[in-house]
């Protein structure tokens, strides 16, 4: 027996019996009065819109009629509930059913809504069907709302009446306002929404690798793509769709099966989202232990905390000697330069001189001199590659090679990856795991002091959990949440007024200038991207 029902689940119809099984083990107890809880639910919503004139119509067309028409939304919350008659409404206004109520089956066992979200299938609840017995005096009819562009489960439309009446009729009925509301979804589905469905079904049908197509609020993937990526992989996905802002731009992932995967993301046009296409990378070549340099000296520039150090020393190989520009300030500009004199002279491995982009002029020219009159060869570390006026042109002109280091920002992909590898060498454990979520919170920030300090909030999350997931929650406060992800235009703009910014030394006036804008417009673009 389940709950206050007199059938047993041989007596019942299989989609009742195994609803009402779930019901019991959800804790439902179909002999109390449901606790319904009330939330309020927007207006304005899409589907809501959409069923409004059509259930403003039926009501007219069935006046009198002892009927009640239940709009519920994909989490089963009642969004509008219309009554034929004054009679239904007063017995549904007694058991407290309005907008805002949830009848999920977690809640309140068996019904015509909570039932067909479960099952994704028409279903009629007759009287005792129904789970709990404050609704055995009703029956009704379940019918689920798929939008016909996305295929998502909007929905459910309930026809229903009294137990006594003649429920045939409810099935057709409500069929028919269903196709009448999945027609007006489909009419006032944005256009940008039609263009990337477009582009999904025309990517699916023109190739067999695994496609997705990625865009605000909208995520269609072919089955191949949904079995290649596991709930760690979205994140990177997602991160490298959104270096693909005006143009198509290809990545190279590791997935967590291990599998090495080239993924080119496309932008759609008028559709502002982004077609991402999956192909298994070609095998590299087996690593050398020493990145090949053609030509010396090389210069390494990038951000702070983007490796320089790091790429130096791969390059340099087994023995590089590093000295550091930074150390004058102790040493003394003629102490120093002696030092770095005398490891010229000899004949060894590589010398690495970093930050050279804190030496005065005067010893700029100085080291330039002292690296062309050396056989020993050169890396220099400088500040980032888009201020060439920080590196000092005497030793920007003697490099024979360049090699920039993208900031992390620019390749977001890389960090979940990245992250994965960090707390894989900073915890105690291997019991400790960033979720997909966490990985998505990652990837999205800016990170101004990239690696470094990506590894230093890695650093913080082992040092205080030693097992389990890491949610969202765990990480550092400022770390914690996003804005919403910004369209590839928007990225587009955002870089392009950062860099200004940064080529007027902060001054927002003369990047206005630079930007051909007036400093007031500067100013509302600022603050509708979020700049600092």
């Amino acid at each position: 027996m389940l709950g206050s029902s007199a059938h047993s689940t041989v007596d019942a119809r299989p989609e009742i019996a195994s609803s009402w099984m779930r019901s019991q083990l959800c804790g439902v107890d179909g002999d109390t009065a449901p606790k319904l809880d009330r939330i309020d639910v927007a207006s304005d919503g899409c589907l809501r819109r959409a069923a409004a004139p059509v259930l403003d119509r039926v009501c007219r067309e069935f006046e009198g009629a002892p009927l009640v028409f239940v709009l519920a939304d994909h989490d089963a919350r009642i969004l509008d509930i219309r009554h034929a008659s004054p009679a239904v409404r007063d017995a549904v206004d007694w058991m407290g059913i309005e907008p805002g109520i949830r009848l999920a089956e977690d809640e309140v066992g068996t019904n015509a809504v909570g039932t067909v979200l479960e099952a994704r299938q028409p279903l009629l609840v007759h009287g005792p069907e129904h789970f709990m017995s404050a609704f055995h005096e009703f029956s009704c009819f379940g019918q689920p709302i798929i939008h016909p562009i996305t295929r998502r489960l909007e929905g459910v439309l309930d026809v229903g009446g009294g137990a006594r009446e003649d429920h045939r009729y409810f099935a057709p009925i409500a069929q028919r306002l269903v196709g009448e509301i999945e027609n007006r979804l489909a009419l006032s589905t944005p256009a940008t929404q039609r263009n990337l469905l477009a582009t999904f079904h025309s990517a699916a049908r023109r190739t067999k690798r695994p496609v997705m197509v990625l865009g605000d609020g909208m995520v269609l993937a072919t089955p191949e793509a949904l079995d290649l990526l596991d709930p760690a992989d979205h994140a990177a996905v997602r991160a490298s769709a959104d270096t693909a802002r005006t143009t198509a731009v290809t990545n190279r992932l590791t997935l967590e099966s291990g599998r090495e995967m080239e993924i080119t993301c496309t932008p759609v046009e008028g559709g502002n989202g982004v077609l991402v296409d999956f192909a298994t990378a070609r095998t590299n070549p087996k690593p050398q232990l020493r990145t090949p340099v053609e030509e010396w000296p090389l210069l390494v520039v990038g951000e702070t905390g983007t490796g320089r150090t790091t790429e130096a020393v791969r390059v340099a190989g087994p023995g590089g000697v590093i000295v550091d520009a930074t150390d004058v300030v102790h040493t003394g500009e003629q102490a120093w330069a002696v030092g770095l004199d005398r490891l010229l002279e000899q004949d060894r491995a590589v010398v690495i001189i970093e930050n050279v982009h804190f030496l005065t002029d005067s010893m700029a020219t100085l080291v330039a001199r002292l690296i062309r009159g050396t056989r020993r060869h050169v890396v220099l570390t400088s500040t980032s590659a888009e201020d060439d006026a920080g590196i000092h042109p005497a030793l920007v002109g003697l490099c024979a090679a360049r090699r920039e280091l993208a900031p992390l920002r620019r390749r977001r992909h890389e960090i979940p990856g990245l992250a994965r590898q960090m707390l894989s060498e900073e915890a105690a454990t291997s019991d400790l795991r960033l979720t997909s979520a966490t990985l998505q919170v990652l990837a999205a920030h800016s990170w101004p002091g990239n690696l470094t300090e990506l590894r230093r909030v890695i650093h913080a999350l082992a040092r205080t959990r030693s097992a389990g997931d890491i949610v969202p929650t765990d990480l550092p406060a400022p770390y914690r949440e996003v804005g919403t992800p910004l369209s590839p235009i928007r990225h587009a703009e955002r870089e392009v007024i950062v860099a200004a910014i940064e080529a007027a030394g902060g001054n927002k006036l003369k990047a206005a200038q630079s930007l051909g804008v007036s400093r007031s417009t500067l100013y509302n673009r600022l603050r509708v991207l979020k700049i600092a």
